[in-house]
């Protein structure tokens, strides 16, 4: 037992000393730990104190940057402020001695305006003055000189106006003469045409006279077969071996001469021969029409035109103007206008249809009533022809206003093709009775004393009384005569009218 309970007692102690050296072990482990947590926070309260250190002189740093920025600011500021208001002090200044410039001008202006104002009252007493005298001197009232007076000033602006009109017009005669002459001459030069053109053919000769009873019929019947087809007069007179067609009718005209002449040849005379060789002879005169029109278009370089245009162009062919052959009149103008316009520099292709083009109302101007200019300007303007091409053909004998250049063109082209050498011819009955109405025509306004017409009815010339027309008068009636010629007559190129004034002095030495 005591052995045993020994054992327990130094079991016990040993039990007592194992604890008290673990707790003397846990003792140390904790007070290393906490040595160990002073000296990490010791570091870390050392370096936040570092970076705060840090921080704060950053900060001192950059707020002093900012403070000398602002400082630099507002120096600038300060000056430009200053230069401003330095410069508003000198536009004050400015404006104050401008403002000072301007009412002194006012004032000058004022004394300038007053005494103005006292010389047009001292002016005006003197007037009346003179005009006091000049009544009391001429025995006249007001009323009376001041009507003298204006015929006085009247006269003298009429010579004056009439001495302007001849300076600018004499000026413009030299300048336009030199060009046209020029434009003119290269026109004419290079188209070169022949001078005598065709006319239609109305006249059928016969191999012999017995033909012409064979044309006749029985009881006229073959006679009266082609008259009823062909719409034409067959004059069968005491000429020998020769028959006369008639119409007015050009295209009619033609195919009765195709026909008739192919009867004369065939020798079978009878109305249903007659009726078979007239639908023959139209059918080859309607060919030659398509032909001749797509002629005129290619010879003319024009392309585009409506059939129904080509062929009242062809039908041209066949009419004549004073002996002028029209067809070839139409391509000749055509021509010398593409000429012209291209040596003035306008446009060519409107300059040449409408030449081409200007005359085709004679195709049908027997047909519809009207002038062939405006025949002719409504037919093509049906068919999609342009403005300015229509305005050509309407207006190339003025009968409308002239609204384009190439149409002046056109118009001169006409007149170049109709008034040269050979062109055209008139029979003289004509001629005579165109003389005689140009005399008759001038004579009929007042104050004109005798007049001639010169150069083949190319030119007249008018004597006028001297007391009755002054220079004034004498320009204006020149136009007048020439207008009134124009809007009366018919002539192929132009007329020109001369108006002569002139005043004899005669004394007689006794």
């Amino acid at each position: 037992m005591d052995v045993i309970l020994f054992l327990v007692v130094g079991a016990l102690v040993g039990a007592g000393i194992g604890i008290a050296g673990l707790n003397m072990v846990q003792n140390a482990q904790t007070n290393n730990r906490k040595l160990l947590a002073e000296t990490e926070i010791k570091a870390i309260v050392t370096k936040a104190s570092e970076e705060a250190l840090r921080i704060s002189n950053s900060a001192e740093e950059k707020a002093r940057q900012l403070l000398e920025e602002v400082d630099t600011t507002a120096t600038r500021r300060r000056r430009e402020i200053d230069k401003e208001d330095e410069r508003l002090q000198r536009r004050r200044e400015e404006l104050d001695k401008r403002l000072e410039r301007m009412e002194q001008r006012e004032q000058n202006l004022n004394k300038r305006q007053s005494r103005m104002d006292k010389q047009q009252a001292d002016l005006q007493k003197l007037q009346d003055e003179r005009t006091e005298e000049l009544t009391r001197i001429a025995q006249l009232t007001i009323e009376e000189a001041r009507a003298e007076l204006l015929a006085v000033a009247e006269t003298e602006a009429r010579n004056d106006m009439a001495r302007i009109i001849r300076q600018v017009e004499s000026e413009a005669h030299e300048e336009a003469e030199s060009r046209a002459r020029e434009v003119i001459s290269i026109a004419v030069q290079r188209l070169a045409s022949d001078h005598v053109s065709e006319i239609a053919v109305n006249v059928v000769p016969l191999p012999t006279d017995e033909m012409k009873g064979r044309i006749i019929g029985r009881a006229g019947r073959n006679i009266r077969a082609f008259e009823l087809a062909t719409g034409v007069d067959v004059v069968v007179d005491d000429t020998p071996e020769v028959v006369t067609i008639s119409s007015f009718d050009p295209v009619r005209r033609e195919v009765a001469r195709r026909a008739l002449a192919k009867l004369v040849v065939d020798g079978r005379i009878h109305p249903a021969r007659i009726e078979k060789l007239v639908e023959d002879a139209r059918a080859e005169v309607e060919q030659i029409v398509r032909q001749e029109g797509e002629r005129a278009a290619y010879e003319t370089g024009i392309s585009g035109l409506h059939p129904e245009i080509l062929k009242l162009l062809g039908r041209l062919k066949f009419r004549t103007s004073y002996g002028q052959n029209q067809h070839g009149h139409s391509i000749e103008t055509a021509h010398i206008a593409g000429m012209i316009a291209a040596e003035l520099g306008a446009d060519v292709n409107i300059a040449k249809m409408g030449g081409l083009l200007h005359d085709l109302g004679k195709a049908i101007d027997h047909e519809v009533e009207g002038t062939h200019a405006l025949i002719g300007a409504d037919f093509i303007k049906r068919y999609g022809i342009t403005g300015k091409v229509v305005n050509c053909v309407a207006s190339h004998h003025h009968e409308v206003e002239q609204e384009c250049v190439e149409a002046y063109i056109v118009e001169a082209a006409d007149a170049i093709s109709g008034a040269r050498p050979g062109a055209r011819r008139e029979s003289l009955e004509t001629y005579i009775r165109r003389v005689k109405t140009l005399e008759e025509i001038a004579n009929s306004f007042e104050g004109v004393e005798q007049s001639y017409a010169l150069q083949a009815g190319r030119e007249v010339r008018i004597i006028v009384r001297p007391e009755s027309i002054d220079d004034l008068s004498a320009l204006r009636l020149s136009r007048d005569i020439a207008k009134k010629i124009e809007e009366t007559m018919q002539y192929p190129g132009q007329i020109k009218v001369q108006v002569i004034r002139e005043t004899r002095a005669i004394e007689y030495a006794r």
